[in-house]
């Protein structure tokens, strides 16, 4: 079985591109706490590529910016190319299936702001999972910040 379930902030802003055959393609990097604190008292993060096709791609460039929460689940893929000097290469990164706001709306995080690059059609998950525990609070609001 093949699947990673990550939260954390994007460290830029996604990059939107399409295919030769215009599927769109964004591409990002998520910065993940460890759960563990060093011993001077600081978490290290690890930071993960990520890559959304299709609906999520349009999603993501819409709806997330730098600094962004987000939460991804997918699965881990790696791939080999050869760079621009002949040189073989390894990528490993996550192919998002699912992505949710990290940030629940009562804490005015990141999220809600379309970004400037903004592209119609975007969908959007059935509901926004809180930072704690992924599942909303039976009190909490789980509207989604635009209509579908």
């Amino acid at each position: 079985m093949n699947k990673v379930i990550l939260m954390g902030n994007l460290t830029r802003d996604p990059e939107m591109r399409t295919t030769q055959s215009n599927v769109p393609v964004c591409t990002f990097s998520l910065a993940v706490e460890r759960r563990f604190k060093s011993a001077n008292g600081e978490r290290a993060a690890d930071f993960i590529n990520v890559v959304a096709w299709r609906q999520q791609a349009d999603f993501v460039s819409k709806y997330f910016h730098k600094g962004s929460r987000m939460v991804v689940v997918g699965s881990l893929q790696t791939r080999s190319y050869d760079d621009k000097d002949g040189n073989k290469r390894t990528a490993t990164e996550v192919v998002a299936d699912e992505i949710y706001f990290g940030d629940s709306k009562k804490s005015g995080g990141g999220g809600y702001e379309p970004a400037p690059q903004a592209s119609a059609g975007a969908s959007a998950p059935a509901s926004m999972p809180s930072p704690e525990g992924f599942f909303p609070s039976p009190d909490e609001d789980t509207s989604l910040p635009f209509d579908l």
